[in-house]
């Protein structure tokens, strides 16, 4: 499943308080903890992330304390004791067998020594898989049987939706538009590759003129270095947003294309002059770029809690309206 597709079925467990453990498998970097803390966020609970390979089995247990001779455990202060929220058990299976013994107590009885997990938390956790090259150890039957098992691969919709809430750089957004096969390349060879969480940090970098080969890797760097001198080509992007886009033809460098659907769909600081590039992609480009573009304007105007308002700057045009209700019905909202 897609990381947004994960999103809605923890949120479905949430809202049924299904309280079943939950194992969320999938390669590292995909944004398997991001996406259960928002979880929690948007459910207003609270989220305790415990990497278990970094702990001991006396960690979680806690230290046995002699109490009129008979010996207690007392629990350690992270495990939750009240309220609601989600207990993510993070690298679960990089955890050694003792370990992985511990947390079973957890997830089976909802309880470790004399420690019971509070009704409203959810117990969850995650791991990768052996072929992501990482150093995983095999997870006992009894325990694997107890959890529903989901599967994330990486996704550069989700991640393109869940980026254009979150201000990532035109460049990097445009450049993987392009490239998506890039959005996750897991290289064992190279400390450095890229990832929906790496491209998150190198966002960060990129915007303060910093090299972002450490994060990504040299070659996806150069080639992301590469494809912004392209931009130096794009039409006049201030133009089409103001209205007087009548004399630019849409690009047909497949490169640039992208690059002018990214650039117009960020660079719109309000309704209008989305509503404007809006009418300019309907005007000249193919009917897969309008859609592509189309798309993209939505989520981002969802993300800005700007959807209805823009619906109703559609109404203006009829062809306009035809697609925005295409997206309303596609996103399965009459």
């Amino acid at each position: 499943m897609t990381p947004e597709a994960l999103e809605q079925f923890l949120n479905k467990l949430v809202r049924h308080r299904l309280m079943y453990s939950t194992m969320i498998w999938g390669p590292p970097g995909i944004g398997k903890s991001s996406v259960v803390a928002q979880v929690a966020q948007e459910h207003g609970m609270e989220m305790i992330d415990l990497r278990l390979s970094q702990l001991a089995p006396t960690d979680l247990r806690g230290l046995p304390v002699a109490d009129n001779g008979i010996s207690r455990w007392y629990p350690p202060e992270f495990l939750p004791r009240e309220g609601k929220g989600i207990l993510f058990l993070d690298e679960l299976n990089l955890a050694p067998p003792a370990m992985q013994g511990m947390a079973q107590q957890l997830v089976l009885d909802r309880r470790v020594g004399s420690y019971v997990v509070p009704d409203r938390w959810f117990v969850w956790a995650a791991g990768n898989r052996k072929e992501d090259r990482a150093s995983v150890f095999d997870m006992p039957a009894p325990l694997a049987n107890r959890f529903i098992h989901l599967h994330v691969e990486p996704n550069f919709e989700s991640f393109k939706s869940y980026a254009l809430g979150h201000d990532i750089h035109e460049h990097i957004l445009a450049f993987l538009s392009f490239r998506p096969a890039l959005l996750h390349k897991l290289d064992p060879q190279q400390p450095a590759w890229p990832s929906p969480r790496s491209w998150m940090m190198a966002n960060r970098l990129y915007t303060h003129n910093m090299d972002i080969s450490h994060v990504v890797g040299e070659g996806v760097a150069s080639e992301l270095a590469a494809f912004i001198k392209l931009y130096n080509q794009l039409p006049d992007v201030e133009e089409i947003l103001q209205g007087n886009g009548n004399k630019i033809e849409f690009p047909k460098e497949p490169s640039l294309r992208y690059a002018i659907c990214v650039a117009l769909t960020m660079r719109a600081k309000t309704l209008q002059e989305s509503y404007l590039a809006f009418q300019w992609m309907a005007a000249r480009a193919g009917h897969e770029w309008i859609q592509l573009f189309a798309t993209d304007l939505f989520r981002r105007s969802q993300a800005r809690n700007e959807l209805g308002k823009l619906a109703a700057l559609v109404q203006r045009d009829q062809r306009l309206q035809q697609m925005f209700a295409e997206y309303m019905e596609m996103m399965g909202t009459p």
